[in-house]
């Protein structure tokens, strides 16, 4: 992670027939195209990588989260339970739908805990987000029974973990839908992009009207498309499109080269007493997008990472203190500062955020270190920078 590190031929071939061609939107122009349909392509390439029957390309990964829970209804003053430790963008996601961000803890897989997803839900609670950060997983299995029991929507972000499995099934495709993301720091990449996935034909149908301005797309013309229901412009362009297609069918390379750098990595690592690896639960596999390792405490995590400078490693980081993807940075979320007006039911539901504190996905974050696997290292490039990370590391214990 990420593709961009070996862009090629492949790569630059897909592009050009792109510009050759002259069609750059993904719809319409059919007498133009001269046969090319590179999102069309991708998204059945998609379906066949991720063993699922539909895939609507979109234009983020924040696209992606926005229509999976959109398509499936929730919205106004519905709630959404969904983890600490994630992107921004997941909050952002429900709140544009005028839905309410629950905020739980996670546990040691860095996902989301089910005993307390399971505190959590009222009658207002309409789907469970699990978020795959880090190239992992939470227990699928305890989150899924859980909202089977409730009746709940369990939507998948597997947007940093593409190319993990939890009992054989590729992350996102386990869930009622998942969501990825092609942005230029992913696994593959489009440059921008994202996916919606799912088995639930109504799910997709929604999603590739509401992706396009609620459009239809029945026969050729556009112009006499009709328009079922409301929609918004998250399109992929052609151009992305082409590169998430020739990244796709590298994609099996990409994951096999994380995990000999993975290995080789948590291997060395694995030797240091003090060091201990987050949990994958019974069934899964990680992507090995990120090697996820904890430590003592917060201030030998602290320390590691500027020993890990020092020697020369970059690319890992402790997110205690990180504004993207941690509750304790998150100002602008819990002081409401937005520059659009927010409704009262929402600014109610977020009263929580004033006074809850999070000891728990504390004690996971604050001694966490989480490190980029890269796909350009050569394999004795690794085996020096794990080298480089034992000595780091012990310095400071």
């Amino acid at each position: 992670m990420p593709g961009f590190e070996l862009f090629g031929d492949l790569e630059r071939k897909q592009v050009n027939d792109v510009l050759d061609n002259g069609v750059l939107m993904r719809y319409g122009f059919d007498g133009m195209r001269k046969g090319h349909w590179k999102a069309k392509e991708l998204e059945s390439a998609l379906e066949d990588a991720f063993q699922t029957n539909y895939v609507q390309l979109v234009s983020s990964g924040t696209a992606a989260v926005s229509v999976a829970l959109g398509v499936a209804g929730v919205g106004a003053g519905d709630e959404v339970i969904m983890p600490t430790f994630t992107f921004v963008a997941s909050f952002e996601a429900i709140m544009a739908l005028g839905a309410i961000p629950v905020l739980v803890d996670i546990d040691d897989t860095l996902a989301l805990n089910p005993e307390a997803v399971e505190e959590a839900i009222t009658p207002k609670t309409k789907a469970v987000m699990v978020v795959q950060m880090c190239g992992s997983m939470g227990d699928m299995t305890a989150l899924k029974n859980i909202c089977d029991k409730h009746n709940l929507l369990l939507v998948e972000d597997a947007c940093q973990a593409i190319g993990g499995t939890y009992n054989g099934k590729p992350l996102g495709s386990i869930g009622d839908l998942g969501c990825f993301s092609f942005d230029f720091v992913k696994t593959i990449t489009c440059g921008e992009g994202g996916a919606v996935i799912t088995n639930n034909e109504e799910y997709y149908i929604n999603a590739d009207h509401f992706s396009d301005h609620g459009h239809d797309h029945v026969g050729n013309d556009r112009g006499a498309e009709t328009h079922p229901f409301l929609g918004y412009n998250f399109r992929i362009s052609e151009l992305h499109a082409a590169v998430g297609l020739a990244q796709v069918k590298r994609l099996p390379e990409f994951i096999d080269i994380q995990k000999r750098n993975f290995k080789i990595l948590r291997d060395a690592l694995s030797d240091i007493p003090e060091v201990t690896f987050r949990t994958v639960p019974d069934g899964g596999e990680e992507s090995a997008a990120f090697l996820n390792f904890f430590l003592p405490d917060l201030e030998t995590s602290r320390e590691v990472i500027k020993s890990l400078a020092a020697h020369g490693v970059d690319a890992c980081w402790n997110y205690y203190d990180n504004n993207w993807h941690y509750i304790r940075k998150w100002e602008h979320l819990k002081e409401l500062k937005s520059l659009f007006p927010i409704t009262k039911e929402v600014k109610e539901g977020l009263k929580y955020l004033e006074t809850k504190t999070f000891e728990k996905s504390d004690y996971f974050i604050a001694r966490n270190i989480s490190c980029l696997i890269k796909l350009s290292w050569t394999e004795a490039e690794v085996k020096e920078r794990a080298s480089k990370m034992v000595k780091a590391i012990k310095a400071c214990l």
